[in-house]
């Protein structure tokens, strides 16, 4: 007998990731980590910048892992819709250019005029960390 499936889409600005039935996902919603199952309760959670796992067809294997960075998950017992700010396939991720890029912030950061430019640097800091320790964890 074929295990039950939630429909799960993935959907970034600049396009849709993924689209699909599996058996479970795993997603960083601000308050922790939560697994979507067929029937779950419904709920709408913000992002924290972290990983989402997908399960395709065995929940004790990871088939997929996206670095997210910020958005939304809407849930329904039938599916699971992520709207993220950012979303990348973690083996898509450019480990040297991600250190660069970090580097770059980081200095940047010292010379921040405002304590706007300071928060973006401090948001964008935070990406790149996660981006890093989403790599190094795959």
């Amino acid at each position: 007998m074929a295990a039950e499936q939630v429909e799960f889409e993935l959907v970034s600005p600049e396009k849709l990731l993924l689209s699909e039935k599996v058996e479970m996902v795993v997603v960083p919603g601000a308050e922790g980590d939560f697994g979507v199952l067929p029937r779950h309760a419904p709920l709408i959670s913000s992002l924290r910048t972290g990983v989402i796992s997908v399960y395709r067809q065995n929940r004790r294997d990871i088939s997929e892992r996206i670095f997210v960075d910020g958005g939304f998950a809407e849930v329904t017992p039938e599916r699971c819709t992520v709207l993220a700010e950012q979303a990348v396939p973690v083996g898509e991720i450019d480990r040297s250019a991600t250190e660069q890029q970090l580097k770059d912030a980081r200095e940047d950061l010292s010379d921040a005029a405002s304590d706007a430019e300071r928060q973006a640097l401090e948001r964008r800091i935070t990406r790149y960390e996660g981006m890093l320790q989403a790599f190094d964890s795959a």
